[in-house]
């Protein structure tokens, strides 16, 4: 048995993607951009006699966990804390998977490097259907872009270089399981409009743009959230929604001027590390 390890990975703002499917999980994964948060996961392994996953104290079926802990070969206690909403567009569900390879790599001992644990971590969550691609982005930290699909040896990641304040409001829930299931075709080609629009001009306020139009050609602007976003226009602010839940943000004071009580937090400096 080794000693527990905790690793700290940054909540994910997806602001649009086009999905890209393969039969290898670590090639499969999605172009598009987002914004990582200083509000994040904490996850810590402990060595166990049988696998148990925590999220907030109350255990927790995550399937990512699962497959990243049997890909290492392991049994372990996994505990998560954070404060971000699950099934929100945060990206917990990746950051739990990432956030259990580190830590689990040195409770264990295991002895792989950062691109083998990402690998592992970006792989559980495509074949769990959970997500395509926060876990790299995760691992990169800042307002990653994501030019190539799939894990590390396969994809191609810049940023745009600016920090920001990032304010959101969460309503609720949104199936990122039956998004990714269904036809992603529509969602795709307005992912690559998008991701042209944000390649030739990398700035905050295009991101934003961008994930406004991406989530309306879409077809996946919630009633509440294009109200927000209304409501944030209507004092010249930029909002968009988070992919894929029933979240809006915004870059600045948008939430806030419209009469919003948003959660207040910044985007993160730096990808996933231990603690």
């Amino acid at each position: 048995m080794g000693e527990e390890a905790t690793a700290f990975v940054p909540g994910h703002v997806t602001g649009f993607f086009s999905s890209h499917p393969d039969d290898d999980p670590t090639k499969a994964g999605s172009r598009g951009a987002g914004v990582t948060l200083a509000e994040g996961v904490d996850v810590t392994v402990r060595p166990a006699s049988e696998t148990t996953v925590y999220l907030n104290d109350s255990t927790i079926d995550v399937e990512p966990v699962g497959r990243v802990l049997d890909a290492l070969q392991v049994e372990a206690t996994v505990s998560a804390e954070t404060d971000l909403p699950l099934g929100a567009g945060f990206g917990v569900s990746g950051a739990m998977a990432l956030g259990a390879a580190l830590a689990a790599n040195r409770a264990f001992d295991r002895r792989l490097s950062e691109n083998e644990l990402v690998t592992i971590a970006h792989g559980a969550e495509v074949q769990s259907g959970t997500g395509l691609g926060d876990v790299v982005a995760q691992a990169k930290g800042g307002v990653p872009i994501r030019l190539e699909p799939g894990g590390p040896q396969h994809n191609l990641l810049d940023a745009i270089p600016a920090p920001a304040r990032v304010e959101y409001v969460s309503f609720g829930e949104v199936s990122t399981e039956e998004v990714l299931a269904g036809n992603t075709d529509q969602l795709s080609q307005a992912g690559k409009t998008a991701l042209s629009r944000v390649v030739g001009e990398p700035t905050l306020r295009s991101f934003v743009y961008a994930s406004r139009a991406f989530a309306r050609e879409a077809g996946l602007l919630t009633d509440r959230v294009r109200e927000a976003i209304l409501d944030v226009n209507d004092v010249d602010g930029e909002a968009s929604m988070a992919m894929l839940g029933d979240t809006v943000f915004a870059l600045g004071t948008g939430l806030s001027d419209a009469g919003y009580d948003p959660v207040v937090t910044r985007s993160h400096p730096a990808g996933a590390t231990l603690r």
